[in-house]
């Protein structure tokens, strides 16, 4: 990764392009941006070195799959010595979409999608509440997610 590489106007540019479409293709974002084909090449090719693009990927609609049920189920940790193989453990379970260690008396929220909510008690009682080192969990339902978007890239520290 390459922590030295300085963004200029338009790495913020292409960066912007492609949060809201990763699958543009070069050649369509070098004639939107008014630059050569093999300069956006270069430069995506650098921002991905950079760490700042990660593999891009398609979001999938959960109720379409038949996902009717989400929600976000806080997890209390007995120890925060446990916490690096809870995530191990959490990771393993393919309802589990998200997982964000926070502050506060419970040490990590994690997103999952379950096809009912009978499926969703069976996965935080019957696999998530027994995992070495998890004191308890406070479960929120989702409705709906009203709204998801990209990082803003205009208000980042990237000069």
């Amino acid at each position: 990764m390459m922590n030295n590489y300085q963004f200029d106007a338009l790495d913020h540019r292409i960066l912007q392009e492609l949060s809201v479409n990763a699958r543009i293709a070069y050649s369509t974002l070098a004639e939107q941006l008014k630059v050569s084909n093999s300069l956006i090449h270069q430069r995506i090719k650098k921002l991905q070195e950079s760490g700042v693009l990660e593999q891009p990927v398609y979001q999938l609609n959960s109720e379409i799959l038949g996902y009717e049920t989400s929600a976000f189920t806080q997890i209390m940790v007995s120890n925060v010595i446990f916490i690096a193989d809870i995530i191990k453990a959490l990771e393993k379970i393919p309802e589990i979409v998200e997982c964000v260690n926070i502050a506060g008396r419970y040490a990590l929220i994690v997103r999952i999608h379950a096809l009912n909510n009978t499926h969703l008690r069976d996965v935080i009682y019957d696999r998530i509440q027994p995992i070495k080192g998890i004191e308890g969990t406070n479960t929120t339902f989702a409705f709906e997610t009203s709204f998801r978007r990209p990082i803003s890239v205009g208000k980042s520290r990237l000069k």
